[in-house]
């Protein structure tokens, strides 16, 4: 999609009084949503006008968390530097499925090494270690959807 259209769009969303709007043009799609201005985002989505039947309402949970992370809590968390998601995507230990993963437990790492792999619109994006230290928790699994600032991986 051009970035011209993508600017037109955001242009339509900040002098309408809409808070969100999705537009596909064959197998790319946008969407962008609005912030409200005291920067505190909105517990419940608000009304979307769309001019197909309208879909189901969202889940209270994101449906992109495991079981087992809905549970996890700042507790569960090992002490030291947690390297957090920086985007929303698909969480990949490894280069490739037949290649050893990147990091494992008990690893020393240097800051600016690969760590893992997020697949965001079909890119893939390096996950780097900001600090220098051993891999003391590895908190992802393979091809786990992974939200942003989800804890990944802690640094003693």
């Amino acid at each position: 999609m051009d970035l011209r259209k993508i600017k037109k769009l955001i242009d339509l969303l900040e002098e309408s009084n809409l808070a969100e709007i999705e537009i596909k043009e064959g197998e790319e799609s946008v969407r962008l949503a609005r912030v409200p201005r005291g920067g505190i985002a909105m517990a419940a989505p608000a009304p979307v006008v769309h001019a197909e039947a309208p879909r189901p309402a969202a889940p209270a949970a994101p449906a992109a968390l495991s079981p087992e992370a809905v549970g996890k809590s700042v507790k569960d968390i090992p002490d030291g530097h947690t390297v957090r998601s920086p985007m929303v995507g698909t969480y990949y230990e490894s280069p490739s499925p037949d290649k050893p993963p990147f990091v494992k437990v008990g690893q020393t790492v240097k800051a600016g090494e690969t760590q893992g792999i997020i697949e965001a619109m079909k890119m893939f994006n390096p996950i780097e270690a900001d600090v220098s230290g051993v891999i003391s928790a590895v908190l992802v699994k393979n091809g786990q959807p992974i939200e942003f600032d989800e804890p990944m991986f802690v640094i003693s």
